[in-house]
């Protein structure tokens, strides 16, 4: 089943539009989710919207109530929010550009793939793409999104863009809030040094794919358990602070690991190129006798 975009209007450049959509670019579908089940009945709770003095209500039936004061509200139907049309209701304009590390990460919220839609904008939509690509910016505009309307930012991604709503900056908390209070210590020079050597024995590329939620695999394993009648747990043990004491002992009995473990792979990288290389000279010699 094809995806269903999330989004659909127009992209503007000064006087360059062209028609697009915006696709979800995650999923969670893959998550371990449960439902509220009554376990004297086995039956799925359903949440049935009541009124207090009318009794059940059609979902469909409900409309929104902004409260003004005490259970006082003001209603809203769906016309009530088609009378709001801003310009990002329909269209994303870029107001401006700017570096990709002029953005502080802790705004960068959910991405969204930005393909052109169906039409002839598809030329217009890569003169917008090329020119971002060559210029090496992010693209700064607003769209209305789920009834709010949300800062993006756009970036350049192969042959499409990515659209990544921002967080307003009232929901960003400040850090100070919370770093202020951290006890100001003197790190000893020493036991720096050899946690950059860990660092530095512990670099690598990042893979996503290498990832496995063991705790949503532990919950699977689990149910799969529960459904053979079993009650299998999974448990892992709590790990211990490190005190003053014994963090010297303990970084340097890192390090002693970090390198045993990355000799181990070069030994490993090292016996592979020897039998290549060997595989290689007996193909050879196969060869020279016939």
């Amino acid at each position: 089943m094809a995806a269903r975009p999330t989004w659909q209007g127009h992209l503007k450049l000064s006087l360059v539009t062209c028609p697009v959509a915006l696709y979800t670019a995650t999923s969670s579908s893959e998550r371990v989710s449960f439902h509220l089940i009554n376990p004297e009945t086995n039956n799925r709770i359903r949440m049935v919207p009541t009124d207090p003095d009318a009794g059940p209500v059609e979902r469909s039936d409900l409309v929104k109530g902004y409260e003004v004061s005490k259970d006082e509200y003001v209603l809203m139907d769906d016309a009530d929010f088609e009378k709001v049309k801003l310009e990002s209701t329909r269209t994303i304009s870029i107001d401006r550009f700017v570096d990709a590390d002029e953005i502080d990460r802790l705004y960068w919220d959910s991405p969204f793939y930005v393909v052109p839609d169906k039409g002839p904008g598809a030329e217009a939509f890569a003169v917008i793409r090329e020119a971002m690509r060559e210029a090496d910016k992010i693209a700064i505009g607003c769209l209305v999104l789920r009834n709010r309307e949300r800062q993006i930012a756009l970036e350049v991604r192969d042959k499409g863009l990515v659209a990544w709503s921002l967080r307003p900056h009232d929901e960003v908390r400040d850090a100070g809030d919370f770093f202020d209070d951290i006890p100001s210590v003197e790190a000893d020079a020493d036991m720096v040094a050899i946690a950059e050597k860990i660092i530095g024995q512990k670099e690598g590329d990042f893979d996503p794919s290498k990832f496995v939620d063991r705790y949503d695999e532990a919950l699977k394993a689990l149910i799969r358990s529960k459904q053979k009648g079993g009650r299998k747990l999974v448990e892992a043990p709590e790990p211990e602070d490190t005190n003053v004491v014994d963090l010297m002992a303990a970084l340097r009995a890192s390090l002693k690991g970090s390198a045993s473990g990355g000799r181990a792979s070069s030994r490993t990288s090292t016996k592979k190129a020897s039998a290549g290389k060997t595989a290689a000279k007996k193909a050879a010699t196969r060869k020279k006798a016939a």
